[in-house]
């Protein structure tokens, strides 16, 4: 695989970027990644759902006056929810470069907010913008700015954190999960933090602290003493000394290596730091040094995503089935919107169980047949129309042999080629093979089909 075609595929979600990359050089394809325009706008989908904790609680109200009303209000949600997973599949899929699409995917599964409990889509949009429009900027600003989102202070139970009654769950994952990672605070850090953020509840425009709820007794957090709010208590977290390698190591999780080496995450944290914990240098860092060295390929399972819009790409499938691309991923198990726990998505080894391998084989198989996939619709999806077709066209070079024509595949889409595959491939795209018979695109669309069914496929 040519190093351009690879860092494509890690930085966006297929290999079209992959001649930009190679007439612009990585820095200049980050440069123009980092400032390529983006959709700003509130989707109309989401111009009749509730917006405020008013709405929410009238809702709830007729929840109690009219179950009938209430169960197609619960619908209608259900709906919208969707509509708003395939709204971001779109941005993902248009987006000329897809790199800041990639990183609010990355922020979304790191600073992680569900459906099932926030209940309000509105609020995830937020956080969704949220994430797009800090995407490339700073750590320590985007973690207070995320604190301050009805989205999370719902989602991580901090409604309940009063006065004398305290939730720690929001205290907790603020350390645990979204800064500093286990082993580097204390229980009691959770406590007292769960005391500086108690009264941090749903507001207006964000969350806000109720002053009925909060409190106000000094405290001691990660060594810092005083009356801590949310902000002195994300100031006191980044003066630790470990604060910069948990979301390095997520980084490189996210984009090049499942299982990265501790001398580099040491190595670019300890730059991240240095940098006072911008987001956009130390990507340029990581992607620019990582991209000389020519040695990294097959070092990450492709997610769902990339995994299917690499599909779609090679196929130049236009106009795709989003809703069931949809209905795709969440069988897959990387539900937009909706992961499993406040931990995200697992990633790695998670995303090549034997049942998702034998789906994605199914998706190959149909996709290459010029077939959609065929889903059973949750009753929120009764109205979405279903495409039972797609067109499909695989780019390959008429003038050239079989083996020629398996290398241009396999160069463009595997890692590595050992002997027996090699020998597989021959046997579907024979010596013999005529490219200028009628039958030719069919053949190689087979040949193509069992690339993307190779375990190496399934890996970047």
């Amino acid at each position: 695989m040519k190093n351009e075609i690879l860092w494509s595929l890690r930085l966006g979600f297929s290999a079209e970027q992959s001649k930009t990359i190679e007439k612009l050089g990585i820095e200049g394809f980050l440069k123009q990644s980092f400032e390529a325009p983006y959709n700003t706008t509130v989707p109309d989908l989401l111009n009749d759902s509730p917006k405020t904790f008013e709405d929410f609680k009238a809702i709830r109200k007729i929840k109690k006056e009219d179950p009938e009303k209430s169960k197609e209000l619960i619908k209608k949600e259900s709906q919208t929810l969707h509509e708003l997973k395939a709204w971001w599949i779109e941005q993902i899929i248009s987006n000329e470069f897809p790199l800041r699409e990639k990183m609010t995917l990355f922020w979304h599964n790191h600073f992680v907010t569900s459906s099932q409990k926030v209940k309000v889509n509105y609020w995830l949009f937020q956080n969704n913008q949220l994430y797009r429009e800090e995407a490339f900027g700073n750590f320590k600003t985007l973690t207070k700015k995320v604190l301050q989102t009805n989205a999370m202070v719902r989602y991580l139970d901090n409604t309940d954190n009063k006065k004398g009654k305290s939730n720690e769950n929001l205290s907790r994952e603020l350390l645990e999960l979204f800064t500093l990672g286990i082993g580097n605070y204390s229980e009691t850090d959770i406590k007292n933090g769960a005391k500086g953020l108690a009264g941090l509840g749903i507001g207006i425009d964000g969350a806000k602290y109720h002053p009925f709820y909060e409190d106000n007794d000094p405290i001691e957090y990660l060594g810092k003493k005083g009356v801590l709010k949310m902000n002195e208590m994300v100031d006191a977290i980044f003066d630790h000394p470990k604060i910069p390698y948990l979301l390095t190591k997520k980084i490189f999780q996210w984009f090049i290596y499942d299982q990265p080496k501790e001398e580099l995450i040491h190595y670019y944290g300890n730059y991240f730091k240095k940098v006072n914990f911008e987001i956009k240098p130390l990507l340029v860092k990581i992607f620019t040094e990582e991209f000389a060295k020519k040695e990294t390929a097959g070092a990450k399972i492709k997610n769902p995503l990339e995994y299917s819009l690499q599909l779609v790409d090679e196929l130049h499938i236009e106009n795709p089935n989003i809703n069931a691309l949809v209905l795709f991923l969440r069988q897959q198990g990387m539900d937009l919107f909706n992961q499993p726990n406040v931990k995200g998505w697992d990633g790695g080894n998670s995303w090549l169980t034997s049942q998702i391998y034998l789906q994605r084989n199914n998706l190959a198989d149909l996709l290459c047949n010029g077939r959609n996939f065929n889903r059973q619709k949750s009753p929120s999806e009764n109205n979405i129309p279903k495409k039972q077709s797609v067109t499909v066209s695989l780019e390959w070079n008429p003038n050239e042999n079989n083996k020629e024509i398996i290398k241009e595949l396999t160069d463009r889409t595997l890692f590595s080629v050992d002997k027996s595959s090699q020998e597989d491939f021959e046997k579907i795209l024979k010596y013999d093979f005529d490219p200028k018979s009628p039958g030719a695109n069919n053949a190689v669309l087979r040949l193509f089909n069992a690339i993307v069914k190779s375990p190496e496929f399934q890996i970047i």
